[in-house]
């Protein structure tokens, strides 16, 4: 069972009915193939905690924790799946725990969902019995997959940007003195 595969129909709408009566199946849109790279689902199994942000240009089905950042085309945080902090991704089903920021062209809270943080979204479902405690909000631009060079840490832009001969901060000063001790500038004790 492939939750981001197409159905054999050609249909690339969401379906979540069984036909053995088993665990629904849901199917995310694939029609929106901008790079052959969205055909790779990445699993995070069960069992499994990441500390940490993850980048990826295709799918990812998380069954485990993750604590830290996702960036993804797609997301799904399969039920069991616990996982806090800011998810940025084109399209997020969410049937497990999530807590912090999500930021998504659609956004479906599964019934087993329980989500508590802020939504943007352009597009929002919440299935009957899925707990969502916080606040949703209109996505004013559309989010995109990440880059293959955001992915190889290619970017171009550097993690921490340094501005040359910059003014030192002013220190705080305790009792006349500087954090550090030293006295202010032209003064001596």
């Amino acid at each position: 069972m492939s939750y981001f595969s197409q159905s054999k129909g050609g249909d690339t709408k969401g379906d979540t009915k069984s036909p053995a009566g088993g665990p629904a199946e849901v199917k995310l849109d694939t029609a929106r193939k901008s790079s052959p790279s969205q055909e790779i689902v990445s699993t995070l199994g069960p069992g499994l905690l990441i500390t940490g942000n993850i980048v990826s240009t295709g799918a990812v089905q998380v069954h485990g924790r993750i604590i830290g950042d996702i960036h993804a085309a797609r997301l799904l945080i399969c039920k069991g799946a616990v996982v806090e902090g800011k998810v940025t991704a084109q399209e997020a089903v969410i049937e497990g725990s999530f807590k912090g920021t999500i930021h998504g062209n659609s956004v479906k809270l599964q019934a087993t969902a329980v989500v508590d943080g802020e939504i943007f979204k352009q597009s929002l479902v919440i299935e009957q019995n899925a707990q969502f405690e916080g606040v949703s909000r209109r996505l004013e631009t559309p989010v995109e997959a990440p880059s293959s060079e955001q992915v190889s840490g290619r970017s171009g832009a550097p993690a921490i940007a340094l501005v040359p001969d910059a003014a030192p901060a002013e220190q705080p000063y305790v009792n006349g003195h500087g954090i550090n001790g030293a006295a202010p500038a032209g003064q001596s004790y």
